[in-house]
Parts: C-alpha cells; sequence; structure tokens
C-alpha cells in the first residue's frame, strides 16, 4: 500500500450530497445509472455516472445522501460530462455499496 501525506488528504473534497435524480444509462459500457446530486448552495447540483445498478434500484436512490469526491476535473463518459465521482465499497460478489452518513447532514458537508 503506497502512503502520502496529510497534505495530500487534505486536497481531496469529500462532500456530502442528495440524490435528486437518477436516470438509466443505456449508453454505459457497463449498467450505470445518471445521478444529479445537490452538494447545498456552495456546490450546487452536480451529475455523475454511477456503476450501482446491482443493488440499488433508482426510487431507492432518490432522497439518499451519498459521500463524493467534488474537486476532481470533469469527465466524459460516453454522452454524458460526470462532474463528481461518488464512493462506495466492492463486495464479494463485486456489486458496489454506497458509501453514505449514519443520519442526516447538510449537503455539502466536508468529510471531518
Amino acid at each position: 500500500m503506497q502512503t502520502i501525506d496529510w497534505s495530500d488528504f487534505e486536497k481531496v473534497e469529500l462532500r456530502v450530497g442528495t440524490i435528486v435524480e437518477v436516470e438509466e444509462f443505456p449508453e454505459a459500457r457497463k449498467p450505470a445509472y445518471k445521478l444529479k446530486i445537490d452538494f447545498g448552495d456552495d456546490i450546487g447540483l452536480r451529475k455523475s455516472s454511477a456503476q450501482i445498478t446491482d443493488i440499488y434500484q433508482p426510487d431507492e436512490l432518490v432522497g439518499r445522501q451519498i459521500v463524493a469526491v467534488v474537486n476532481f476535473p470533469p469527465k466524459q463518459i460516453g454522452p454524458m460530462r460526470s462532474e463528481c465521482l461518488v464512493t462506495g465499497f466492492h463486495r464479494a460478489d463485486g456489486a458496489v455499496v454506497l458509501v453514505r452518513p449514519d443520519s442526516e447532514v447538510p449537503n455539502g458537508a466536508k468529510l471531518a
């Protein structure tokens, strides 16, 4: 495992946002959803592609808070421009489980 300096970690903007919209993303190479996430007044709405179709349905994602990296440069994924990286952990079967706060916090809150 590679180690990093504290200053490297401080550069990563891990923020909480609420998923406000979910769409199917049939153009993606691997099954994915297009997400629109509200990160509060300072950051606003961001779009992301997330390969989380194995265990999540669109209707159960809307209103859910997640943790995402918001300071990566935008990335073109097929016809969409992803503006943040939603975080998760792989299960043994390869499905991704989203990282989310234990209880509700303000949108845009930074990981402490």
